[in-house]
């Protein structure tokens, strides 16, 4: 699967989906420093290794490129930017039995928009999963010649 190109300087807006889920007691919301330790943990628990030390990364960034999803006090999905590469996506998540009620197109919009307000014009998606959820959400296009991409001759890391 190709990476794909984000325009964000052409990005629909997140704040009607935000009030969306702010009425179900979902929030989306920046990560705060103070909770690196936590955020990091749960993501490696719900996901892998390999996106914790990306999450990590998002820790060291000014202000800190890691948003998550909460529901009464709990972390329900995250998202990240300018992890392994600057002006990178990813990673993602958002658990299974929270997903299909726009938890990861608000977290998506949020990195993306953070990355605009930041002088971005474009943000690249590495080795996307569901492409078309991108292409869907973001209008992001595949980059031609991407393939395999950054993520090349990747330790095998056994969780």
């Amino acid at each position: 699967m190709p990476d794909l190109l984000v325009r964000l300087y052409d990005l629909p807006g997140a704040a009607s989906l935000l009030k969306q889920l702010a009425v179900r007691s979902i929030m989306i919301r920046r990560a705060m420093p103070y909770e690196k330790y936590a955020v990091v943990e749960w993501v490696k628990k719900m996901f892998s290794q390999g996106w914790a030390g990306e999450c990590d990364v998002a820790f060291s960034n000014h202000p800190a490129s890691c948003f998550i999803a909460t529901e009464a006090g709990k972390i329900i999905g995250f998202a990240c930017h300018d992890c392994t590469c600057r002006n990178f996506f990813g990673p993602t998540g958002v658990v299974k039995e929270n997903r299909g009620i726009g938890i990861g197109k608000a977290l998506l919009l949020s990195c993306l928009h953070a990355m605009a307000d930041q002088g971005y014009a474009y943000a690249v998606i590495g080795g996307p999963g569901p492409a078309e959820f991108f292409v869907h959400t973001a209008g992001a296009m595949p980059i031609a010649g991407s393939t395999p991409g950054i993520y090349r001759d990747r330790l095998i890391i056994l969780d």
